[in-house]
C-alpha cells in the first residue's frame, strides 16, 4: 500500500509533515492525553462538589464526551489532516467561522502544558515547599522549575513525531498501569460500602451534580481524544486507524475514571467526613490519591503515588504542546495565522509553533495560578472547540456526501445537534466568572488574527464568509448573557459562591433555554452553511489525500 503524503512542501527547506504514527501510537497518544492530572485531582474535586453522587456527575461527563467522539470520529477519518478539530467549521462554513473556531482550538491545546505542570508541582510541593506558596501560587524558584518542564516538552517533541510517539507510548503504558493498580489496591483493602450514605446521596442536589461536570475537572480529565484527530496528517492510515483511536480511548478512559472514583469514595476513613463533604482534606497538603493513601496506612501506595504525579502530568504535557504546532500549522495552511507557522524541521517538526506553544504556555501560569482556576478555563475552551465538529458534522454531510466515511456514525443527523447541545451545556455549567475571561480570550484572538490578515502575513488569499458565519456573534454573546443570568460560578453554584453571576434563571429551566437555544444556533448555521462548490474548494485546498486500500 502506498503511503499517502498531506501536502507539498513549501520550500526545501519545509519538508511537511510525515506520516509516522501507527494505530498504538495514535489510541496512545489520545489516551496519554485522557489519563493526566484528571486523575490526581478529579475524584476529590468532585466528591467535594456532589458528595456520592460525583457518580452521577462522571457519568454525564462520559455521555456528553462519548457523543462528542463519535461525531470526532467520522470527521477525522474523512478528513485526515493536521490540527483536525480546528479545520472542520473551516470547510462547512468558511473563514470566519473557521478562523474563530481554529482560535479556540489553539487556546485549548496551549493552555493544557500548563495545568499538567501545575498538577506536578502541587503534588511536588509536598516534599518541597518551596515550590509553592501558602496560596498554591508560585514561588520564584517554582516558576522557574516549570520553565524547566515545559522546555523538557519542547525538547522531547523536536526529536519527531516517531520518536514522540515511542517515547509516549512507554508513558502511557505507565500512566494506565498505576491508577489500575491503584484500583485493584484500593478495593481490596479499603472499601467500605457504607461511605455510599453517609449525607445522603446527593448532599448539594443537582446544582451539586452538575456544576461538578464542568468545574471539578471531570471534563478536563475525559478531554484528549481528539488527539488523534490533530495527528491524523501524521497517521499512517488514517481512515482505519483515527476512529478506532479516538473511540476506544475514551472507552478506557471512562472505565478508569469512573472505577477510581468509586474507589476513592468507598476507601475514605470516617474521619475524613467530620467536617461534611465539602471539606474533605488530607493533611501536610497531600494530594488526594497520595493523602488517601497515607491516611489509611498504605505508604509504599503513597511514595508510587507521588512518582506517578510526575510522570503522569508531564506525558500528558508532552503530547499537548505537540498538539498545539499541529493546529497553528493547520491555521497556517488555511491561512488565519502567519506562513511562519508552517516550518518545519527535517523531522517534521512544525517549529515555529513549537516555540510559539512554549512562549504563551509560561504566561498563562500567570492569570490562573492555581490548578483548579485553570481546568475550569481550558474546560470552556475546550468545549467551545469541540462545539464547532457537531455544527460542522451535519453540513459536511450535504457538503461532501460523496467523500468515503470509514466509519459512519448511525444516526448522526440526530447526534450532531445533540452533541452540541451538550457541548454548551458544560460551557454553561463551566461558570461565569471562567466565561467572561475566555470571552476576553476570544477578543484577544480576533486582534491577533486581525492583525496577521492585515499586515498580510500569510500569502493566502482569505474570503471571510461572513454570510455563512452570521450565526457565529450571536452565538458567542448569547452564550454569555445566559452564563451571566444564570446560576454557576467556577467553584459551584451561584447560590453559595460569588462570582458576578446573577441566579435569575431556574435550576431546569436553564437547561431547556440552553437546548433551545442551541438548536436554534445549530439549524440556523445548517441553513447558512457554504454552498457545496466552495466547501469542495476549501476540501481541495489542504490537498486531503485518501487512502489506497479501504
Amino acid at each position: 500500500m502506498q503511503t499517502p503524503t498531506e501536502v507539498a512542501p513549501l520550500t526545501p527547506k519545509n519538508p511537511g509533515l510525515k506520516r509516522d504514527i501507527g494505530l498504538i501510537g495514535l489510541i496512545w497518544t489520545s489516551e496519554g492525553s485522557i489519563i493526566g492530572s484528571g486523575w490526581l485531582f478529579g475524584a476529590l474535586f468532585a466528591a467535594q462538589a456532589a458528595g456520592t453522587a460525583a457518580l452521577i456527575s462522571w457519568a454525564i461527563g462520559a455521555v456528553a464526551i462519548i457523543i462528542l467522539a463519535f461525531v470526532h470520529a467520522e470527521l477525522g477519518a474523512m478528513y485526515p489532516v493536521a490540527g483536525g478539530t480546528a479545520r472542520f467549521p473551516h470547510y462547512a462554513f468558511g473563514s470566519a467561522a473557521g478562523a474563530s473556531f481554529g482560535w479556540f482550538s489553539w487556546l485549548q491545546a496551549v493552555t493544557v502544558a500548563p495545568i499538567e505542570v501545575m498538577a506536578a508541582l502541587d503534588y511536588l510541593s509536598v516534599h518541597a515547599p518551596w515550590v509553592q506558596s501558602g496560596k498554591d501560587h508560585l514561588t520564584a524558584g517554582g516558576y522557574g522549575l516549570a520553565v524547566a518542564f515545559m522546555a523538557f516538552f519542547v525538547v522531547i517533541n523536536f526529536f519527531g513525531i516517531r520518536w514522540l510517539a515511542n517515547t509516549n507510548s512507554a508513558a502511557t503504558w505507565w500512566k494506565v498501569a498505576i491508577p489500575v493498580f491503584t484500583i485493584i489496591v484500593l478495593a481490596s483493602t479499603h472499601f467500605h460500602g457504607s461511605n455510599f450514605g453517609t449525607g445522603g446521596f446527593a448532599p448539594f442536589g443537582a446544582e451539586g451534580v452538575l456544576s461538578a461536570v464542568s468545574t471539578s475537572g471531570i471534563i478536563f480529565a475525559l478531554l484528549g481524544f481528539e488527539q488523534a484527530d490533530q495527528l491524523a496528517g501524521e497517521s499512517r492510515n488514517p481512515a482505519r486507524d483515527i476512529p478506532r483511536a479516538v473511540i476506544g480511548s475514551i472507552l478506557i478512559g471512562v472505565l478508569i475514571y469512573v472505577a477510581l472514583q468509586v474507589v476513592f469514595i468507598a476507601a475514605l476513613p470516617h474521619s475524613a467526613f467530620a467536617h461534611g463533604w465539602a471539606n474533605l482534606a488530607f493533611s501536610n497538603k497531600a494530594g488526594p490519591f497520595a493523602g488517601l493513601a497515607t491516611t489509611v496506612g498504605l505508604g509504599w501506595l503513597a511514595t508510587l503515588l507521588y512518582i506517578d504525579a510526575i510522570v503522569s502530568p508531564s506525558g500528558t504535557g508532552l503530547i499537548y504542546t505537540t498538539a498545539t504546532s499541529r493546529v497553528s500549522y493547520g491555521l497556517s495552511r488555511n491561512g488565519y495565522v502567519p506562513a511562519a507557522f508552517e516550518r518545519t524541521t527535517k523531522r517534521g517538526v512544525p517549529w515555529v509553533g513549537m516555540l510559539f506553544a512554549f512562549i504563551i504556555g509560561l504566561i498563562v501560569f500567570l492569570p490562573f495560578p492555581t490548578w483548579q482556576k485553570l481546568v475550569g478555563f481550558v474546560t470552556s475552551a475546550s468545549v467551545l472547540m469541540y462545539a464547532g465538529a457537531p455544527l460542522a458534522f451535519g453540513c459536511l454531510r450535504k457538503q461532501d456526501p460523496d467523500r468515503p466515511r470509514p466509519y459512519r456514525l448511525p444516526g448522526g443527523m440526530f447526534w450532531a445537534p445533540v452533541a452540541f447541545v451538550v457541548a454548551n451545556l458544560i460551557i454553561y455549567w463551566s461558570g461565569w466568572d471562567t466565561l467572561w475571561r475566555l470571552g476576553l480570550a476570544i477578543l484577544l484572538g480576533y486582534v491577533l488574527l486581525g492583525l496577521s490578515w492585515g499586515l498580510k502575513l500569510n500569502p493566502k488569499t482569505i474570503h471571510m464568509d461572513w454570510k455563512s458565519a452570521q450565526w457565529l456573534p450571536v452565538y458567542l454573546l448569547g452564550m454569555g448573557v445566559l452564563s451571566w443570568q444564570g446560576r454557576y460560578c467556577s467553584t459551584g453554584p451561584a447560590s453559595s459562591a460569588a462570582c458576578g453571576a446573577q441566579n435569575h434563571i431556574p435550576l431546569w429551566w436553564d437547561i431547556v433555554i440552553i437546548a433551545g437555544f442551541s438548536l436554534a444556533i445549530y439549524f440556523w448555521a445548517f441553513f447558512v452553511r457554504l454552498p457545496d462548490e466552495e466547501t469542495q474548494e476549501y476540501i481541495g485546498s489542504v490537498e486531503v489525500v485518501p487512502v489506497e486500500g479501504h
